[in-house]
């Protein structure tokens, strides 16, 4: 069979593939399929979204390739999917990053060409950077003339993207999919798989993966490790209605599930991925025989090498905890148990 050749980089973003895991959940009785967003030429689910948003500000005039100096803040994946679109465009793009972006999204970030603003303290008030990080984006769009902020947090690009996100996941599964399984930080991807369901019908059960300590569900807030999952201040794209049932997941959580999806599937999985498998592994026992559940897993592991698979910084931070992984049939000893569910 003859392949399609694409029309440059963003013929290839999107269209990833659906994989069912069959080791995963022994005994569990339902399937469980992922959707690996690692294979967008980016490596994350952030290229739809940066895609989305700068040829929807291309088009609508507020981003002109010829001068325009695109600006935004991230935690890592967003920022290289934003710096290749930018490199693919032409545009100049200054990247707001903190102390906890991985070593490796810097050096993709540089590979691109990328600017590199480090915000090495965080907010003195709340202790997070992303405030930090707003705002030096402010201050560089103040000074830059021409600055375009494409805002991942507000603007509706963003869950526009996502829309296609569950279009995909629909026609794959003949319209079949009875849980829904996807983390929150932006909610740009939640949003936008939220609006499509509801817009087509679908009586799909909507489950959201919070971090222990994002405030995103009104929760307080408490130090984080894993950067890309949960957010400090909740987003303007935040809606409750939206979700049918928010688990809580703490980092130990996200870094015991990233480990036995190696273990149990060869699956090198990032840490938001690792979230929503700690989430499915908890909220098991109430799903029905038979249904079909859907995790969206935003991106891979190679990023996290010196984190999640590193076993200096596991321990460091958690102390020896390898046989949460080796030995356990469910993910095990969660420290938090907190599930939500919306009325």
């Amino acid at each position: 069979m003859a392949r399609r050749a694409f029309d440059g980089l963003p013929g290839i973003i999107g269209e990833t593939p659906l994989v069912e895991l069959e080791n995963l959940l022994p005994g569990f009785r339902s399937r469980v399929l992922v959707k690996m967003e690692r294979f967008n030429p980016g490596g994350s689910i952030k290229d739809r979204t940066a895609l989305s948003m700068l040829l929807g500000a291309i088009r609508s005039g507020e981003l002109d390739p010829e001068r325009s100096v695109v600006v935004e803040s991230s935690s890592g994946n967003l920022g290289v999917g934003l710096a290749q679109i930018c490199r693919y465009f032409g545009l100049r793009f200054v990247c707001v990053i903190d102390a906890k972006t991985t070593s490796r999204n810097r050096e993709l970030l540089r590979a691109y060409q990328a600017e590199l603003e480090i915000i090495t303290e965080p907010d003195p008030d709340s202790g997070e950077y992303l405030p930090a990080r707003l705002r030096r984006v402010r201050e560089i769009i103040a000074r830059t003339p021409h600055a375009y902020w494409p805002n991942q947090y507000a603007n509706p690009n963003n869950p526009r993207a996502h829309r296609d996100t569950m279009g995909e996941i629909h026609r794959a599964l003949d319209g079949r999919v009875d849980y829904l399984i996807a983390s929150v930080g932006t909610f740009g991807t939640m949003r936008g798989c939220a609006e499509y369901i509801r817009e087509h019908g679908l009586s799909t059960r909507i489950i959201g993966v919070d971090a222990v300590g994002s405030v995103i569900f009104g929760n307080p807030p408490a130090p984080r490790l894993l950067p890309g999952h949960g957010a400090s201040i909740r987003p303007p794209l935040a809606d409750a209605s939206l979700v049918d049932e928010v688990v809580h997941v703490s980092d130990l959580d996200s870094v015991v599930a990233c480990r036995l999806l190696v273990e149990r599937e060869a699956i090198l999985a990032g840490g938001s991925s690792g979230a929503v498998t700690a989430a499915l592994t908890r909220y098991r026992d109430r799903i029905p025989d038979g249904s079909t559940c859907v995790l969206i897993f935003p991106d891979g592991g190679d990023r996290y090498l010196d984190t999640i698979y590193s076993d200096p910084w596991v321990f460091r931070h958690f102390g020896d905890v390898s046989h949460l992984w080796k030995d356990a049939v469910t993910v095990a000893n969660p420290v938090t148990e907190a599930v939500y569910v919306n009325q």
